[in-house]
Order: C-alpha cells, then sequence, then structure tokens
C-alpha cells in the first residue's frame, strides 16, 4: 500500500511542481502546492456539490426518513465525503511531507480542523441561502473563498506541523 502512495506522490508532485518557477518569488514550494492540491480538491468539491444538488438532490429537500436535509446541505454532505480523503492524501503526502508526526495523529487533526470547516461551511451557507437567498452554487463558492484562509492556516500549524529536529 505504502508503495502505491509514494507512486501516487511521485506522480503528482512533478506535474504540480513544474508550474512553480512563475509563482517564485510570491510565494514558497510549500504554500505553492498546498493551493494547487488545494485548488485541485476545491475544483472536486464544487463539483461533486453541483452535481449531487442539482442531479442527485435535484435542488429539492433529501428526506432520510427520520430526518430531512435541505438539497444544499445534502449536497454540502456529499461533497465533503469525497473531498475529505483526497484533502488528506494531498495535504499528508503532497504538502506536508516534512512532518514527521505519526499518520494517526495527523488524520486525527485532520478531521477535527475538517469538522470545524464543516461547521463554519454549514452556518455559512445557511446563512448565504436562507437569510440572503444566494443561489446555492455561488454561496457555496463565497463560502469556500473564506473557509480556505483559516483551512491553511490551521493545517500548518496544527495537522501537519513540521516536528523540530532533536
Amino acid at each position: 500500500m505504502r508503495r502505491h502512495i509514494h507512486s501516487a506522490r511521485d506522480f503528482i508532485l512533478p506535474i504540480i511542481d513544474f508550474f512553480y518557477p512563475p509563482f517564485k518569488r510570491i510565494m514558497n514550494l510549500q504554500t505553492f502546492r498546498y493551493a494547487a492540491s488545494g485548488g485541485g480538491n476545491m475544483l472536486l468539491g464544487f463539483t461533486s456539490y453541483f452535481l449531487s444538488y442539482k442531479y442527485l438532490f435535484l435542488e429539492k429537500d433529501f428526506d432520510f426518513g427520520f430526518f430531512a436535509f435541505k438539497g444544499h446541505i445534502a449536497a454540502l454532505i456529499v461533497s465533503f465525503i469525497v473531498t475529505f480523503p483526497v484533502g488528506f492524501f494531498m495535504s499528508k503526502y503532497v504538502v506536508f511531507g516534512d512532518s514527521k508526526m505519526k499518520g494517526r495523529i495527523q488524520l486525527f487533526r485532520y478531521f477535527m480542523i475538517c469538522m470545524f470547516n464543516l461547521a463554519l461551511n454549514y452556518l455559512l451557507l445557511k446563512i448565504f441561502v436562507e437569510k440572503f437567498h444566494i443561489y446555492p452554487v455561488i454561496a457555496q463558492v463565497i463560502t469556500t473563498c473564506i473557509v480556505v484562509v483559516f483551512s491553511y492556516i490551521a493545517q500548518r500549524n496544527f495537522s501537519f506541523k513540521p516536528t523540530p529536529e532533536d
């Protein structure tokens, strides 16, 4: 399994790093890798959100039997389920590979930050859609832009914090 993970990492890193030189003056390599992998994961999230909102939930409420979700909230859940494992892989192996922290601790911390991000995303989405009547897909784009800033700082300084050399 580890061999496959490193093969995927070794395939992805040169592609991302190829596009780095024009950005070298404005950001370091780690920040660029975060932006590139996070941007890809964000596109995956927007795509899964849009497709599930529009075609899976048909822009309607989703009745789960004992609980009903509004379509835009159900789509948020689907998007989270799709992007969580991809985001963790990209963060652990592509962006923050210098962290020596145990993988299970990184996963737990990543999950905690993702839960906070999901809650923040949920609250902002509810406010933008239900209070300000912004179309859900546009509201999700605005919300994501707000959450991304917090996420980078938290992931860099908490989930994948490099451990000092002894």
